[in-house]
């Protein structure tokens, strides 16, 4: 069954806190600024900007439960997409991005 593009970030909390389980990689599509900011602690930063040329060094197994972030969602949902036409069919796009992780998870994350 294909999961949903998109997840929310409480749905993403949840993932993340449960030890033992198929492990779920979040990916930080931002660029290195806002990365430097604040981000969900255990992301990769692979920006958007760059995503076709780290793309076949970042991601190898198309099995692999990717969660893509940015700052609203509209880029991650982009690289979601692109993931998934690439083959990587278990890719998601946080909704809302991390402002939304900020307001629904971790209030007391820096924001921007």
């Amino acid at each position: 069954m294909e999961l949903p593009l998109e997840i929310g970030p409480t749905d993403v909390s949840y993932l993340l806190g449960r030890p033992g389980e198929r492990p779920v990689r979040i990916i930080d599509c931002r660029e290195q600024d806002e990365w430097h900011i604040c981000r969900i602690p255990g992301a990769v930063l692979v920006p958007m900007s760059r995503i076709d040329e780290l793309a076949p060094q970042c991601f190898t197994d198309q099995q692999e439960h990717l969660i893509v972030y940015c700052h609203h969602g509209m880029r991650s949902l982009r690289v979601a997409q692109w993931l998934r036409h690439n083959g990587f069919v278990n890719t998601q796009s946080m909704r809302g991005g991390i402002d939304a992780w900020a307001d629904l998870v971790e209030p007391d994350m820096p924001r921007y």
